[in-house]
């Protein structure tokens, strides 16, 4: 099949569809990526120390020794949808990944709600990520400085937002210069994180075989087991982290405009990514549990105290006084460089909504130099800063309460991601065994899964001992996170629809329409 590639005239930085139906480049910077920096992006956008040091004690808390099972758990339906990504980018490779796709396959509205669910996941997620960078700055700063006074600035909320919207500023300004500027920097930042995680695995183990610390645990294969998890409510809830550690490998497919073979290397680099994350977690976790154990007691990984920036409470006595600073470095680099690489997907997918008449078209502008979509890039930073800053104000739990927002949002836009492979390609199911399988059954599998784990996620939030504690009107405040960002999402599609009629008609992109980009 011919895909077509029709640019714009020169100096035009205007994406879109032109008149008469006729499709034009959306302008990105082509061949940016390759295989290796488009799994180095997806490796980033996770963020495995961050991850690591924000759930770790959270998933523990909830399934305690069943944590590494939990972890395998939410990899499986990551893995199932991952297949689905992969054939969706071979047939159509667009940057507005879901979004586009789950239009072709269900239609306007339900592939708008899909974008968005992607857009507002994407929010959430790098207003923590500048959270984690800042708070880590700070005690950083107070580790080498042997100065208490200087990490308890951290504590100011003035001093932390400032120093927060700052981060953002920045991580904006490196994403808005483009992939080339992105990919040399995240080398440096993502080999230092996997560097220093795996010193702290080997010291970890070290630990647990000379007994260092009371708390510790024998390896059992038993933590493999989740159906040893106490109740399924727990184990929805450690599924529901799980998954959110998963999130932000298909931002290897968010870059496929900007890849070198566009329709086969994101696909291959998003798998990569997924294998790095997994192998990562699976260590850290039986590591760390051997070494601490996970109770809520003492270093246990479940102690209230310390389970929300477990890595701040373990670098000392796992690493040392002087490694033990490279921890508190890694993680540093892990959420800022997540941070600027998050800043991927939803510009993209914003520039690929607004290039289909989505969204106002002036965000379907690309920097004539850069080759970016600045204006959605800049966008994107603005609504992180504000988001942050209004939920740190309102709530003093807004970091592990938007966390358990955030799975919401991705089961959410995964799942329809999931299905919409199986219907687009459901006449070709019965060609071969190979395409029942990666087109069908595994794409519905891993919807079905994350679709369960939504509406399971969606009841237990009602409950406010859900998440932080936190109550609005007596209902837990996750679920107002979660079910008002969707249904604000809602009203704004309705908006949109008014102004943009077209699209809603379906009118502008269809199954028919081709992708824009051709294979080099």
């Amino acid at each position: 099949m011919t895909q077509l590639d029709v640019r714009p005239p020169a100096g035009d930085t205007v994406s879109g569809v032109a008149e008469g139906g006729d499709i034009r480049g959306k302008g990105l910077g082509k061949g940016s990526v390759g295989l290796v920096g488009s799994a180095v992006i997806g490796i980033s956008t996770v963020a495995p120390v961050y991850c690591l040091t924000s759930t770790l004690g959270s998933t523990a808390g909830e399934v305690g020794v069943q944590m590494p099972a939990v972890f395998l758990a939410g990899f499986l339906p990551m893995l199932l949808v991952a297949f689905a990504y992969r054939e969706l980018n071979k047939a159509m490779p667009d940057c507005g990944t879901s979004f586009t796709w789950t239009v072709k396959a269900f239609g306007p509205r339900l592939g708008w709600m899909c974008g968005w669910g992607l857009v507002i996941a994407t929010i959430i997620v790098l207003s923590n990520l500048a959270g984690v960078a800042t708070s880590y700055f700070w005690l950083l700063l107070g580790e080498i400085t042997n100065n208490p006074s200087i990490a308890a600035l951290d504590d100011n909320k003035l001093v932390h937002i400032a120093t927060c919207l700052t981060l953002i500023a920045a991580a904006t300004a490196i994403s808005y210069r483009g992939m080339t500027a992105t990919k040399g920097v995240q080398y440096a930042l993502v080999g230092l994180q996997l560097a220093v995680l795996a010193i702290f695995v080997a010291m970890a183990f070290q630990k647990a075989s000379a007994g260092s610390f009371d708390t510790g645990l024998d390896f059992s294969w038993s933590w493999m087991n989740p159906f040893a998890v106490e109740s399924m409510a727990a184990f929805t809830a450690g599924l529901s982290l799980s998954i959110f550690m998963y999130w932000g490998w298909d931002a290897c497919l968010a870059t496929n405009e900007e890849t070198t073979g566009s329709a086969k290397t994101p696909g291959r680099a998003s798998l990569i990514a997924m294998v790095v994350l997994v192998g990562s977690y699976l260590a850290t976790g039986v590591a760390a549990q051997m070494a601490v154990g996970s109770g809520g007691k003492g270093l246990g990984l479940a102690n209230p105290d310390t389970s929300d920036n477990v890595f701040a409470a373990l670098a000392g006595p796992v690493m040392g006084p002087v490694l033990g600073i490279t921890l508190f470095v890694a993680v540093l680099a892990s959420a800022t460089a997540s941070l600027q690489t998050t800043f991927i997907p939803v510009a993209r997918t914003v520039l690929a909504m607004s290039t289909y008449e989505a969204l106002p078209p002036s965000y379907a502008k690309v920097h004539p130099r850069f080759k970016t979509p600045g204006r959605a890039t800049v966008m994107a930073g603005v609504a992180t800063g504000l988001f942050y800053t209004v939920m740190t104000l309102v709530s003093e739990n807004v970091l592990t309460d938007t966390i358990f927002a955030l799975g919401l949002m991705i089961c959410f836009y995964y799942s329809l991601t999931a299905f919409a492979c199986a219907w687009y390609f459901r006449k070709e199911l019965t060609r071969s065994g190979r395409d029942l399988l990666f087109k069908g059954v595994f794409p519905v599998l891993g919807g079905l899964l994350l679709a369960a784990v939504f509406f399971k996620t969606l009841f237990d939030m009602w409950d406010p001992a859900y998440g932080s504690g936190s109550t609005v009107l007596g209902v837990g405040s996750v679920f107002i996170i979660g079910v008002g960002l969707l249904a604000l999402g809602l009203i704004i599609m309705i908006i949109t629809e008014r102004r943009s009629p077209a699209f809603f008609r379906g009118e502008v992109l269809t199954k028919e329409t081709p992708a824009l980009v051709v294979e080099d």
